[in-house]
């Protein structure tokens, strides 16, 4: 009998608005979308709690909704991207330049899956 050794993963979130989401869902719940020219950072962060407040107090406000979605990725991979503080002890992110995303998509494990909604 062959034993399966599991992938370590990192769970991540991100506050997603309504044409990023649908895009997600065109892409069949397993990649990010390009990014646009004026977005050369996708930014994944590492607390529920912070995502949340984005999406509902930041999103919502701009775009009528905002979404939460949570997904994991090979932890292995994830170190090359340092963590960024980028606010209080909480406000935790990664930062991968866009021209990275396509490898970054590689390296979701499972899907993207959409866990929390705010209009």
């Amino acid at each position: 009998m062959r034993a399966t050794t599991r992938q370590a993963t990192t769970t991540l979130w991100r506050p997603t608005r309504p044409g990023e989401l649908e895009l997600v869902r065109e892409l069949d719940w397993r990649a990010w979308p390009p990014r646009l020219p004026e977005q050369p950072i996708f930014y994944p962060v590492l607390n529920e709690d912070y995502a949340i407040k984005i999406a509902r107090d930041w999103n919502v406000r701009h775009d009528g909704a905002g979404f939460v979605t949570r997904f994991d990725v090979d932890s292995d991979f994830l170190r090359r991207y340092p963590v960024r503080q980028a606010g209080g002890r909480t406000i935790l992110e990664l930062w991968v330049p866009a021209g990275e995303l396509d490898e970054f998509n590689a390296h979701i494990v499972g899907e993207i899956e959409l866990v929390h909604e705010f209009h």
